[in-house]
């Protein structure tokens, strides 16, 4: 198992409950193939560096994990798909391995 980091954005205007749906999602495929999330952080609220589909804030969220390479892609496969994430970016740690 490999460290990885995701960074994630949501817009502002979603609600809760889609905001914990996607939340269990991430989850659902980091540790459907034994992978573990180790340190889940919310930022909250941020203003964006630049407008992003008319959007000038988003609700990000940093999710620390270890996961085989293939579930990366399929998770990355999601998050591209899912209407709710504004932008992500999956990056390998090699300090937490």
């Amino acid at each position: 198992m490999k460290a990885y980091e995701l960074l994630f954005i949501i817009a502002p205007s979603t609600d809760e409950e889609t905001r914990a749906n996607t939340m269990n999602r991430i989850q659902g495929v980091i540790t459907s193939a034994e992978g573990s999330v180790d340190n889940v952080d919310e930022w909250g609220k941020r203003k964006l560096a630049y407008e992003i589909n008319g959007l000038t804030d988003g609700v990000y969220t940093l999710i620390d994990f270890h996961a085989d390479p293939a579930e990366v892609a399929e998770l990355d496969r999601v998050l591209r798909i899912s209407d709710v994430v504004v932008r992500h970016m999956i990056v390998k740690r090699t300090d937490r391995e």
